[in-house]
């Protein structure tokens, strides 16, 4: 719900809006990478799992569509800019 008042908040018109408030595109993603990945019986570290992943999503990237209301997003960076340069800057406090 937070996140589709942040979207509200920011003014993202529909089309944009739509898609930025569906987790399908990076479940779908994930899934490939599920599938990818299913056949490695030993995961000998951490970068052999970062490698893994890295191919499953090379191997998702190519199913990959265009955002609908992609030509929006400039709209959506500038909402952001303005919301994120009125916020104070925290005060940075000194420690022992």
């Amino acid at each position: 719900m937070e996140e589709t008042l942040t979207v509200h908040k920011l003014g993202v018109p529909d089309q944009l809006r739509r898609t930025l408030c569906c987790t399908n595109v990076i479940e779908s993603a994930f899934s490939i990478v599920e599938t990818v990945c299913r056949n490695v019986k030993r995961w000998r570290d951490g970068d052999h799992i970062e490698r893994w992943v890295g191919s499953g999503l090379l191997v998702a990237e190519r199913q990959f569509r265009k955002v609908i209301g992609h030509r929006q997003i400039p709209m959506l960076l500038s909402s952001m800019a303005n919301i994120v340069s009125k916020k104070p800057i925290a005060k940075q406090v000194k420690v022992a």
